[in-house]
């Protein structure tokens, strides 16, 4: 699959390459909506030129990193039609002509495959748009095309490898590319670390946004859920996913949150977020956020796996303070670890239910209708889909029965009782707190698919489980590696989530492009 991803990206290219000697140079590294907003309009390139050069990179980088799973056919088409609209009329908003790469579990129209990274999902093209996608198209952002993840989502295996998928392959980092990813949204993550795309749209059911993105020196957004409408997404988990921002800046990760949020009536947990979804989260960036905001340090449980991420944390909560917080600390989360159990029985029983939705609705064709039949498929095909690692949580799911039991009904209350209100809500009540810090998960493990994944400590599962808001934010480098800390708070509060992290990213730019090195760089002894 990965030589026809290649193939058609030449295809796309080909014509591109007959007028490359008069295009203009376009700088794309670390560019931001902006930058390249600013010189669009000023005339120096056009939106057709800009994908271009993003295809371009993909060319030329991704054969490193297997981020990309194919290109969009219909980009250079779109952003010529946003060429002519602005001319005639000017720019839609921040996102006018900006490419966009989705994550291969978010349903897009057309000539590219919606598959979550599975081969039994290839050729079953989804009707139309996921509405997150519908969205960003409204906005006038050019869908650039599909990145690689971590096959269905991680949810397939308990010793999983994040950013492998059958149909991808291994996605890698380009801090260090013998790192992991992590993921799910893997590919996402390295692609836009790595500057192949403008912005990217990842999704989170516990750690799928944040932790790629820190480990890959990005900022990514997981929204409140409801924020962001869940149709047309291959689903985990109804009461956790969500699609969100994965972005080198704190203002991309805004620009593209403005674009997705709104209610959408195929998605009832959206209905929630009439009145508290902003059309424009870029007013909300403020570098002087820090001064007098009340933000507590969750220690127990989140530090102390690692002395070198310590130290960025404790760097980057003593920043807090330079720049005017008042720090409560420590303001640890009650409960933290005693839902773990819970939230899987949720997950397994959800995803069963969830899936069969997704395939009846936006898998027509498919030759599978259940998870049942994803099981059976993956065994067929086992030299293909299982060489590396099982499908446990898979069939463990299948032998799940309906929401209605008594089981499921009680992990869930379980879940949401000790994630929400005698959890997050309680230390953040108690301390009066806009937001709580911790590191959001240590820098990249080695690649090693013959064995499970290290077991890692990440501040990502009490928002998730809450269904509360976390942005991640470059905090610094181990050796290389990216490290992120987290900013996470209450229910609708990414306006204030958006400004803190803003603050802080305008006092630190700890952000450094990758270097794509073979291996994390070792101290000199």
């Amino acid at each position: 699959m990965r030589s026809r991803a290649l193939l058609l990206l030449a295809a796309i290219l080909a014509p591109a390459g007959r007028a490359a000697a008069r295009a203009p140079a376009v700088p794309i590294e670390e560019a931001t909506v902006a930058e390249l907003q600013g010189a669009m309009a000023a005339g120096r390139f056009t939106g057709r030129e800009l994908v271009e050069a993003y295809l371009a990179r993909i060319a030329a980088v991704d054969p490193k990193l297997h981020a990309v799973l194919e290109a969009n056919p219909d980009a250079l088409g779109d952003a010529e039609r946003l060429d002519v609209e602005r001319r005639a009329r000017g720019p839609r908003g921040p996102l006018h002509g900006i490419p966009v790469l989705v994550k291969d579990n978010v349903a897009t129209a057309g000539r590219t495959e919606t598959t979550a990274g599975s081969l039994a999902l290839v050729g079953a093209r989804p009707p139309r748009d996921a509405f997150a996608v519908e969205r960003l198209r409204a906005a006038g952002a050019v869908i650039l095309g599909k990145a690689n993840l971590s096959e269905w989502a991680n949810i397939r295996s308990s010793r999983s490898q994040s950013g492998w998928s059958a149909r991808g392959g291994q996605t890698r980092n380009p801090y260090a590319l013998d790192r992991s990813p992590c993921g799910s949204s893997s590919g996402t993550a390295s692609a836009v670390a790595a500057s192949l795309a403008a912005v990217g749209l990842g999704t989170e059911t516990d750690g799928s946004i944040v932790c790629p993105s820190s480990v890959t020196a990005l900022v990514g957004l997981k929204p409140t859920v409801g924020l962001v409408s869940r149709s047309g997404i291959i689903p985990i988990a109804a009461s956790q996913d969500t699609a969100g921002p994965m972005t080198r800046t704190v203002a991309d990760a805004a620009a593209l949150l403005g674009a997705l949020a709104g209610v959408d009536p195929a998605d009832p947990a959206t209905a929630a977020s009439l009145g508290r979804a902003p059309a424009d989260y870029l007013r909300f960036l403020d570098a002087g956020a820090l001064k007098g905001a009340r933000i507590g340090v969750a220690r127990a449980g989140l530090f102390g796996s690692s002395p070198f991420v310590d130290r960025l944390a404790e760097e980057a909560v003593a920043e807090l303070r330079r720049r005017g917080a008042v720090v409560v600390d420590p303001a640890d989360i009650p409960h933290l670890g005693e839902y773990d159990q819970a939230e899987l029985e949720v997950l397994l029983y959800e995803l069963k239910d969830g899936m069969a939705r997704y395939l009846a609705a936006w898998a027509p064709g498919a030759a599978v209708r259940s998870l049942a039949d994803i099981v059976a498929w993956n065994e067929r095909h086992r030299d293909r889909e299982l060489a590396w690692f099982g499908q446990d949580l898979l069939e463990k799911a299948a032998a799940k029965g309906p929401l209605t039991d008594r089981a499921y009904r009680r992990a869930h209350a379980r879940a949401r009782r000790l994630a929400r209100e005698e959890g997050l809500d309680a230390v953040l009540g108690k301390h009066r707190l806009d937001a709580l810090v911790a590191p959001t998960v240590g820098p990249a493990w080695v690649i090693d698919a013959l064995n499970a994944e290290p077991s890692l400590v990440s501040s990502s599962t009490p928002p998730a489980v809450a269904g509360y808001p976390a942005v991640t934010v470059p905090a610094g480098q181990v050796h290389g590696l990216p490290v992120g800390i987290t900013f996470m708070g209450p229910a609708w509060s990414e306006p204030r989530l958006l400004a803190l992290a803003y603050a802080y990213e305008q006092a630190t730019r700890h952000r450094r492009p990758p270097r794509f090195l073979t291996t994390a760089e070792v101290p000199a002894r």
